[in-house]
Formats: C-alpha cells, structure tokens, sequence
C-alpha cells in the first residue's frame, strides 16, 4: 500500500503541474496566474474536489503520443464560492496552449451535466489558444457538445465565464452563451485572428483592436464586465454570484444589508432637472433609492444610454432596469435595446423581481438606426418584459413617450404596478413635437409664434403630458413624492415576492422571439 500511495502522490503532483515547470514559467512571465493559482484564489479553502484529474488524451499522429499531461489542459471539479456551492472548469494554457481536443471538451461538458443534475452555478475560466487541430474533428465534436450542454443549461443553473487569456475562433461561443463574461484586461476573444482577417480582407489589426476587452465591453457588447487584473476579475465573480440563486427554483440570496427600509431622501426632490431636456444621471437615482452600496452595473461601458444592473432593496435582489437621460436624453436605440432585453429574460429565468425607472423620449432615429434593424431590435423589450412573469415594478421618473413609454415595463405589457413622480410626461410625443401637429395652422398665421408655441406647451402638459390623466385611467397606479420612493418601493416588493402568474398563459412549445 505504501508504494501505491507513493505512486498516487507523485501522480497528483505530475497534475498540479499541468504542463511543466518551464511552462508555469513562462505563464508567470506573461503576466498570469496558472489555472491551479486561479483556483485557488477562487474556491473557498479546502473545499474543492477534482474531478477527472487524471484523464489524458487518446489522440495519435503529429507526435501526440509523447504529449500528454494529466488533466488535458483543463481543471474541472466541484467546491464552494463564499459558502455558495459551484462547478467550476478552469483552462490550463501550460499544457499546449490550453487547447480544446476531446477528451479536453469531454470533462467540461460532464462537469455542466453535473452542475445541471444538482442545481449550482457553472464557473468557468477561460486560457485557451482554440480547438486543437492535431485532433481534427474529435476536438470540433468536443466543442459540439460543450455548447450543447451550455444551451441545455441555459436558464436553469446560472454560468459566469472569466476569460483570462486567449479565447478564439469556435471557443468564443461556450462564454457567449453563457449568462455573464468577465474580461481581463490581457485577454482577448475573436471568431478569425488578425492573421485571417489579413489574407482574408487586407486589414491590418492588432489582438486588442480586433478583440480585446475594452472592444467588447464597450462596442460589440459581448463582455459584461472588464477587470483590470486576474484577482479583480476573481472578486467579480464572488460579488455577481452573491445576487444569484443557485438555480431556476431557487429564491435570490437574501442579505440583511442594515439599511433602513422607511429611510427618506430629500434630495430626490430636485435630482430631476426643471427643464425637461435637461440631463442627469440616473444612477443617482438608482443609488438612492436602493440600498447603500448594492448597485452593481452590467454592461457599465456599452449602450450607456440604458442601465441596467443587480441590486438589493431591504435586501432583496432585485434587477434594474432604467434609461439614462445624460446619454441621448435617454432615448431606446438598437444596442440598448439588446442590453435591455437580455437582461430582463436572465432576471425572469432567475425569479430576480424587475424594478424598471422611466425617462425616456422615444426612438433614436436616423437611417443608421432604421436601417439597422431599430424596430425589431426594440420589439425584443417588448417580447421580454410581456413573457416575464417575475414581480415588475415601473417609476416613471419623468419623460415617457410613444412606443418607448410602451416598451418600457408599462401596465399594458404586464407591469404589476407603475408609480409615476410628479415630473411624469406620459403621451404620445413630447409637447413641442405635439404642438407643430395639433396647431400648425395656427403657427403660421400667428404674427409671434414663439410666444404661441410657450402658450401651446404649457396647455398641452397641462391637459395631456402629465401624470395625472394616465392616473385617471389606471395606467398610473399612484404618484409619489421622489423623497419617499424606496420606503414605498420596499413596501410593494414585499407584496409582490409571492406573485404567482393566474390564469395560465396560452400553451406553446416556445415563443418566436424577434431576433
């Protein structure tokens, strides 16, 4: 027994090296953490279980048979994430490149079969130079089914997807269909390298330019989070995981937060500009009202004319939902629409109640938009928020116009309630673009129309554009005054945490969403 032991340990210590001491080095040198380093600043101590720490490859040709190493280049196990149970696969890139052949995609598309079977989030952290051609097709099969079980898992176990290094060509799609990707600073993801795009096109792009973080945070949308280093990107994943329930039967994790649930804020009162094309920031808002400290922004750096993001209220996780009049005075466009749309379909699969704050003058127009697709892109909002069944709760904070007031979590979508400030625009256009409809004739034979057109706008919000006539017909469930916002809000959630969707909506296999 003892030279069996003996023989186990010296096999264990071949597997915590992956590819070798030279290539540890030389990962150091890189400026990264090996796989094993990334586990162990993310697993709470003494709680990870390996499994499949001894699987190799069985792949033969091109010198394969001398190039093996316990594991295959990815680390896949079970342990916990502050208390919370988690699966979690990390790459090794010191073993070739932490490249993808079948035996590689095999432990990983077992690992989310079992994160599947016993409901916990899957984490995975990607260093991987792409599929590894020296298997061929097996490698292209391995990546087959990683994405099959990363579909078949979608919306029942939430996944979160570091990438710390290379992620290209077919091993992009495991994290983009993932619920959440989280980006350092030295990775990068691209379907064609700079390379290909090269022979193919005649452009010249360096990794960063073509798929860098700061590329896909802040154009391309496909990164949520950007972390200047391995550890921030570590932290993120523990505060993102702490909003979330282990699965789709699962409640949000309550946290008692300390704040006072009845805590008033006089300075809601004037955050609102008097001039209604006046901008602001509407984080304020969200920061105020939420509980100290909860916000956490997704997708901060991308369509930043929408925000969205997790918070707690006396609490409670609850998803946020708001448009940001400091960015085109707040106004839906193509990729805000996206951002919108996903994440209220996350928040619903998760049982995340919707809090949703309104200011919003409508469409961005121009042929840009139209031609790109704005009128089904926006419709995705609509789709979202009319299949959620989660509490939805609307403040209309201030301008709610036309099909975006409509969009926007409205009673006729299936908001539960809707609260309106006394600074609420509800209508179908803003007053200015009202008046050059309704009175036109009177503005061309009028001898000083500027003072006609102040005269129309102020009748006009005073008989159509306010939240008192939307009120009357019950689209508006109350007007609040701002100062009291999260004691009526905390209040409301409360109720409407046992909501439960009666009658049954039409069966169906699935919906058409507009994609």
């Amino acid at each position: 027994m003892r030279s069996k032991i003996a023989e186990l340990l010296d096999k264990r210590r071949l597997a915590f090296l992956g590819g070798g001491p030279e290539r540890i080095e030389k990962q150091h040198k890189a400026g990264k953490l090996t796989a094993r380093e990334r586990l162990e600043r993310l697993i709470d101590p003494g709680t990870f279980i390996d499994l499949g720490r001894f699987v190799t490859h069985r792949a033969t040709g091109f010198g394969m048979e001398k190039r093996k190493a316990y594991g295959d280049g990815v680390i896949t196990g079970l342990g916990e994430v502050s208390g919370r149970k988690v699966a979690v696969y990390l790459q090794d890139f010191t073993f070739m490149g932490g490249s993808v052949g079948e035996m590689h995609a095999s432990k990983i598309a077992r690992l989310i079969q079992l994160a599947l079977k016993m409901g916990v989030p899957l984490i995975g952290v990607n260093d991987s130079g792409g599929a590894r051609i020296q298997e061929g097709v097996d490698s292209l099969k391995g990546y087959g089914e990683i994405f099959y079980w990363n579909v078949m898992a979608s919306g029942v176990i939430p996944q979160i997807v570091a990438i710390m290094g290379p992620c290209a060509g077919g091993a992009v799609y495991s994290p983009a269909l993932a619920d959440f990707i989280i980006m350092t600073k030295k990775s990068f993801m691209f379907i064609t390298g700079p390379k290909v795009v090269k022979a193919a096109i005649g452009e010249e792009v360096t990794f960063e330019e073509l798929g860098g973080a700061e590329v896909h945070a802040r154009k391309s949308g496909v990164a949520h989070f950007i972390a200047e280093t391995e550890d921030e990107a570590i932290a993120l994943i523990k505060r993102l995981l702490s909003y979330l329930p282990s699965n789709n039967l699962d409640d949000p994790p309550y946290m008692d937060t300390g704040d006072d649930p009845e805590r008033q804020d006089e300075e809601l009162n004037s955050i609102v500009p008097d001039d209604p094309m006046k901008p602001y920031d509407v984080r304020e808002v969200i920061a105020r009202v939420l509980d100290e400290g909860t916000f956490l922004e997704v997708q901060e750096h991308f369509a930043s004319n929408a925000v969205v993001g997790f918070g707690r209220l006396n609490g409670h996780v609850v998803g946020v939902v708001a448009n940001q009049p400091a960015v085109y005075g707040g106004s839906l466009d193509i990729n805000s629409s996206d951002k919108i749309s996903r994440f209220v379909t996350f928040c619903d699969a998760f049982n995340i109640p919707l809090l949703t704050f309104v200011d919003v003058p409508g469409f961005l127009p121009g042929t840009h938009q139209e031609h790109g697709g704005v009128i089904r892109h926006g419709a995705k909002i609509i789709y979202a928020y009319s299949q959620a069944t989660v509490p939805k709760i609307t403040l209309v904070l201030r301008k709610a116009y036309g099909g975006a007031y409509i969009a926007m979590g409205s009673k006729h979508l299936g908001a539960d309630v809707v609260l309106a400030w006394p600074t609420a625009e509800v209508a179908v256009m803003g007053p200015e673009g009202a008046i050059d409809i309704i009175y036109k004739r009177e503005l061309q034979q009028a001898e000083n129309p500027e003072e006609l057109v102040k005269h129309f706008v102020e009748e006009y919000r005073r008989k159509v554009a306010n939240p008192y006539v939307p009120a009357e017909r019950g689209y508006v469930d109350d007007v609040i005054i701002p100062s009291e916002t999260r004691p009526v809000l905390v209040r409301l959630l409360e109720f409407l945490l046992s909501k439960r969707e009666r009658p049954p909506r039409p069966p169906k296999k699935h919906g058409v969403p507009p994609v």
